[in-house]
């Protein structure tokens, strides 16, 4: 790839407070959680160059001016992309987002048909929309400040949605089918680093993991990845 001046880069603030090295390449501003690690890796798993920039989970990172400028909404991850396109820098918020737009441009990780791309959307807004949230949530009232609240009935809530949303999973997976959308795509990168948050809340046991044995076959596998295991420390916090 040619190398772009610098000054591509420079019509972004965020790039003030977190100076690139190789301007040249996709710029990712994460850390990394389940969302920051899914977009880890894609990057890893499509090969292409990037380079990261570790964005703290504090007011100083998130809420400064400069990674508002690129994310409004102040959460990771986020990219600039030097060759956007046409051409053109851009810079993308929102993690599924991000998913679709790496995987357009390295015409991978969407299946190989039309189908199976709808259905790698489909189940990427799935996660987007159900498992993130929900599971966020049922983390916030068993391991963080929610868990102090005396009445029980948010945590049964997410503990119960929860539950709702793997048996999803589970009864699709129990076909036997490798990943989510038959081709390993980026529904499953979207997915299976949520899978994982529920270990790290302590809600394995509420939610009944062992009543999912496909989901967490599944779950092994994509782990299993070498790029799903370098995206774990992507950027190193």
């Amino acid at each position: 790839m040619t190398r772009l001046p610098d000054h591509v880069l420079a019509r972004f603030p965020i790039t003030a407070r977190w100076p690139p090295t190789r301007p040249d390449v996709i710029q990712l501003y994460s850390y990394p959680t389940p969302n920051g690690i899914k977009v880890s890796t894609a990057l890893e798993e499509l090969g292409l160059a990037y380079e990261p920039h570790l964005v703290k989970l504090v007011p100083e990172d998130t809420h400064s001016p400069a990674f508002l400028s690129l994310n409004p909404n102040n959460k990771i991850p986020a990219i600039l992309d030097p060759d956007g396109p046409d051409g053109e820098p851009i810079g993308l918020f929102e993690s599924g987002a991000i998913l679709i737009y790496l995987a357009e441009k390295a015409g991978r990780l969407l299946g190989d048909t039309k189908a199976e791309r709808l259905h790698a959307i489909q189940w990427t807004m799935f996660q987007m929309g159900g498992v993130g949230p929900m599971f966020g949530q049922l983390g916030f009232f068993v391991r963080f400040a929610g868990r102090d609240i005396e009445d029980p009935r948010p945590r049964e809530r997410y503990v119960a949605e929860a539950k709702r949303l793997l048996g999803v999973l589970e009864g699709v997976l129990k076909d036997g089918r490798e990943w989510i959308v038959g081709p390993y795509t980026i529904a499953d990168i979207a997915l299976c680093p949520w899978l994982d948050a529920l270990r790290f809340y302590g809600a394995e046991d509420l939610v009944g993991w062992s009543a999912f044995p496909h989901v967490a076959a599944w779950k092994a596998r994509f782990e299993a990845r070498p790029a799903a295991q370098r995206a774990r420390t992507i950027p190193q916090p």
